[in-house]
């Protein structure tokens, strides 16, 4: 730890920054539990062993601006947010939510009552209800606007984590990415661009369940924060795999390849939050893929790349033209995107 060292939005943005944080503060003082995924694991939730299966417990908070964008708002984040790190872990049923709401003095009634509905809607989409919650309000100038954060519960018999990618295996996104991150950098900065840039946000346990049925998945992700390169970075390390993407492959929307080209930012480093990455073993991926493709929030989906025993924990990414390394970004470009 260097002297006097502070916090940077940085720490926040979803990629290596953020994981030195953690690791360095927060898992360090942690106690582990036998047989529990904990936070040392650094998965989308704890699980922990009950019965037959396993009690899923995840959280999270919400700072996204502007509050409201085409496509959501951080309501609909919230729900939808801890729905997805539920189903990345195999648990595509929530149980119940809850949500603290931490308010400014003088945020309009008007947009609180706007914001509840957007989650009540994304609830009922999601087939979950939030039981229990908690509110406060401080000062005005002591917290921008509105903080939400959301905490879901769920069982499963299926856990899947992270980690268990093997060599062989393919690597599966369930649609165009980058969608959510630039359609909230172009409506905080009022960005004229053509074409309809809207967030993908959504809740993907429907979508889970139904290919998890098809069996052959042997790990997910939802590459949030940091994007589809923090996240396979973190999948390919866990699993010990290196990973081959093609880049040619990987769906992207006319409006964010032509976003991205005039920006200079690179879609692989972009939040989504309507969107998984999926390992699924060879013999399994046309299965999975039919079940995908049979679902509205999957018509779009795609073999990216492959794993590799060579290379473990490095992503090559072949562009049509050669072959080069892909950089874990050390924080999300786009800071306040969830």
């Amino acid at each position: 730890m260097k002297r006097n060292e502070r916090v940077s939005m940085k720490h926040g943005a979803g990629g290596r920054a953020m994981r030195d944080l953690i690791e360095r503060v927060f898992i360090a003082g942690a106690k582990a539990i036998p047989g529990v995924v904990g936070l040392a694991e650094m998965d989308d939730g704890a699980a922990i062993p009950m019965g037959d299966g396993f009690l899923v417990v995840t959280t999270d908070s919400h700072v996204v601006v502007p509050r409201f964008f085409p496509g959501g708002d951080i309501g609909r984040l919230a729900i939808c947010g801890t729905v997805n790190d539920l189903a990345m872990m195999g648990a595509t049923e929530p149980l119940a939510l809850t949500c603290a709401a931490i308010i400014e003095e003088g945020f309009p009634f008007e947009e609180l009552e706007r914001i509840q509905r957007s989650m009540r809607q994304a609830c009922d989409e999601a087939g979950c209800s939030v039981l229990t919650g908690d509110t406060k309000v401080m000062g005005k100038g002591e917290i921008d606007g509105v903080v939400l954060n959301t905490t879901g519960v769920a069982f499963t018999r299926t856990l899947v984590r992270d980690n268990g990618m093997k060599a062989g295996d393919r690597i599966i996104v369930t649609g165009p990415i980058a969608d959510h991150g630039f359609a909230v950098l172009v409506a905080r900065n009022d960005l004229k661009l053509e074409g309809d840039l809207r967030s993908d946000v959504a809740p993907l346990n429907e979508l889970v369940r139904m290919i998890l049925k098809r069996g052959g998945v042997t790990a997910m992700k939802d590459p949030t924060r940091g994007g589809v390169s923090s996240a396979i970075h973190e999948m390919a390390s866990k699993s010990g795999v290196g990973v081959v993407l093609d880049e040619q492959a990987i769906p992207l929307r006319d409006e964010v390849r032509a976003a991205a080209e005039v920006l200079g930012i690179d879609p692989l480093h972009v939040a989504n939050e309507g969107k998984a990455l999926l390992g699924v073993r060879a013999d399994a991926v046309d299965a999975v893929l039919d079940a995908l493709r049979s679902h509205p929030l999957g018509r779009e989906a795609a073999v990216i790349g492959t794993c590799t025993q060579s290379h473990p924990g490095r992503i090559r990414l072949h562009t049509g033209v050669g072959e080069r390394l892909l950089a874990e970004p050390d924080g999300e470009p786009l800071p306040r995107i969830c």
